[in-house]
């Protein structure tokens, strides 16, 4: 499955990369926002403005997303996108649509731990998460691979990074966008097969297997499941729900204690008057078949650094 989390339409991406670290933004093309919704699934979660995503709060839409490294101190990446957004119009109108007065953005944010990968001092700040959301809202694609969020990513014993794929649901499509960073590994050692895509070459399994296993620490899969369906916030609660049986399929074991598996998701309709049971259901298959897909595509585009083994580099 090949595509971009950019292929939704109404929706940004934009990276700031910094080299064992970074910022992942996806951010609403209209200043309005976007339906949103989220799911927690790790032991070990660090998020921000999560619990305003339940579908029986107040607030409906969000502006942006931020996926971000530096553990807990990454969250601040989240204060800068909400500055830059403000500066752009883009925000929760306090007094209502067309009335003057302040817009407040909405971006709930989740982070990885990263820490262990290059200067355990160097964490996104503020300007890095304002710097992320000029990129997305500049219009330029954004890859996959070692970059934004998925900069220090790692999967297991490899490299992990950031992924994309997307699938047209009838009219509509839904895309993923993943930071792989999971205690658990994506490869079967039996087989050296990648758990998310056994077609693909496998690994030298000796080689895989003399790798040295990291010491446990607080990683994470964390990312977002969009589509321009016109879901209501319930249902994109429940896209973040069956997104996670994609890090089921790809990452062995999933939602650990030592992972704070985290995924939201996203309508960019400006109608969001909910979908039929079935065109549910179809959406609900894709956002885990994106889900699986983005973390594969996250592992085979990393790129080498900081001592960390590649997928890449290990096929035989």
């Amino acid at each position: 499955m090949a595509g971009r989390l950019g292929d939704v339409p109404g929706l940004r991406l934009g990276h700031a990369s910094l080299g064992d670290t970074g910022v992942t933004a996806v951010v609403a093309q209209s200043p309005l926002g976007m339906t949103g919704g989220v799911d927690v699934r790790g032991g070990g979660p660090g998020t921000r403005e999560t619990d305003l995503l339940a579908p029986h709060n107040t607030v409906q839409r969000v502006q942006a997303v931020i996926l971000t490294g530096g553990s807990a101190f990454g969250l601040a990446a989240a204060d800068g996108a909400v500055r830059e957004l403000e500066s752009r119009g883009h925000g929760f109108p306090v007094f209502g649509e067309g009335v003057p007065g302040p817009r407040v953005p909405i971006v709930p944010a989740a982070v990885i731990f990263d820490l262990l990968v290059g200067s355990p001092d160097h964490r996104p700040t503020a300007a890095d998460g304002a710097t992320a959301v000029r990129a997305a809202l500049s219009g330029e694609a954004a890859g996959s691979g070692s970059v934004g969020a998925g900069s220090g990513a790692t999967a297991g014993v490899l490299r992990g990074g950031f992924g994309q794929a997307s699938v047209r649901v009838g009219e509509y499509t839904l895309a993923a966008g993943v930071v792989a960073n999971p205690v658990g590994s994506v490869v079967d050692p039996v087989t050296g097969r990648l758990h998310g895509d056994p077609t693909r070459p496998a690994v030298d399994v000796r080689a895989f297997g003399e790798l040295e296993r990291p010491t446990p620490a607080l990683n994470t899969t964390i990312g977002v499941v969009a589509t321009d369906a016109p879901v209501t916030k319930a249902q994109a609660t429940r896209l973040a729900m069956t997104g996670h049986d994609g890090i089921a399929r790809a990452v062995r074991p999933a939602h650990s204690p030592l992972d704070g598996d985290t995924l939201f998701a996203l309508g960019t309709s400006e109608e969001d008057l909910g979908v039929e049971l079935e065109t549910m259901a179809a959406l609900s298959v894709a956002a885990a078949e994106a889900v699986e897909a983005a973390i594969v595509d996250a592992v085979v585009t990393a790129e080498p650094g900081y001592g960390l083994p590649v997928w890449s580099d290990l096929v035989s």
